[in-house]
């Protein structure tokens, strides 16, 4: 079996077809404008790394583009795709709901997991995706981190997660809550056996993920001004009746306060990861 076949995927946003009599039609997805500085930018300026070239603010990666600027060429082979999230609860329209996410995404739950290489070091790769349901936490997730880990531990790999998630995932439960400790658990044993863990918290990271695996990691590193919090601001506000400062949950905020490692610009967190996983054990294999 071929361990490193490259993965067909549906592209994230494909052109709008014209309609006919309709007059000229401008193609989905040619202007974005920037969440940041509030530019208006031709969308092909933003490069693979979808950085605003006005105020260098990252723009939100979908998860197949973030492996593409993550594994090495043609080396990723997803694991696990094929689990799909049951409806504990019978919560109303949840499984209409994830039916129409699964088909506008070509995900079948908001995380990607697999095997790839990275700088030629053999890694197992997760990368959240807060198209589906803003990355929630529901039983899939926390499943195939799991076995993720598991697998990493049993290889003795290295593993990198990049998060984004609004949190647990409320159509779940305390199904959704119980994937904390689970994915908790397996990256305790992924460290106890010695191994190596990093993960790479993207805006946003908020909520149960945060309180669990993403801050878990032997090297913590972060986007920059990516939002990484448990709770809302409002929340907090109102709890403690006081306004807190405007870079408040930001990457950089949370790292001057001791939570972070480093900070890293999106177009150098390849080679950081590589360095880190050489330094930390990491081997090439054929």
């Amino acid at each position: 079996m071929n361990l490193f076949k490259k993965k067909t995927y549906v592209p994230v946003q494909p052109p709008r077809e014209a309609q006919k009599g309709s007059g000229p039609s401008v193609p989905d997805g040619l202007w974005v404008k920037c969440a940041s500085c509030g530019k208006t930018i031709y969308s092909r300026e933003l490069g693979a790394h979808k950085i605003c070239p006005q105020c260098g603010a990252c723009f939100r990666l979908r998860a197949w583009e973030r492996i593409a600027l993550t594994a090495d060429e043609d080396s990723f082979q997803e694991m696990d795709a094929q689990l799909v999230s049951a409806n504990p609860l019978d919560y109303p329209a949840y499984e209409q709901k994830t039916e129409v996410l699964r088909k506008s995404t070509g995900m079948n739950d908001a995380v990607v997991t697999g095997l790839c290489k990275i700088g030629g070091m053999t890694a197992v790769l997760g990368v959240m995706d807060s198209a589906f349901l803003m990355g929630s936490m529901g039983s899939v997730v926390g499943e195939k981190l799991t076995r993720a880990f598991e697998f990493a531990t049993n290889e003795k790999l290295p593993i990198v997660i990049f998060t984004a998630s609004g949190g647990a995932r409320m159509q779940e439960g305390i199904i959704s809550l119980m994937q904390m400790a689970k994915v908790s658990a397996a990256a305790q044993r992924h460290s106890a056996a010695g191994l190596f863990y990093a993960p790479v918290l993207t805006d946003p990271t908020t909520g149960g993920v945060t309180a669990s695996f993403a801050m878990l990691g032997d090297i913590i590193l972060a986007e920059p001004k990516a939002l990484v919090g448990f709770a809302g601001r409002r929340v907090i506000e109102q709890t403690i009746k006081q306004t807190l400062p405007a870079e408040f949950q930001t990457a950089e905020f949370v790292q001057e306060h001791g939570f972070i490692d480093a900070i890293v610009p999106r177009e150098d967190m390849k080679d950081t990861l590589v360095s880190l996983l050489r330094m930390h054990g990491g081997e090439r294999h054929a």
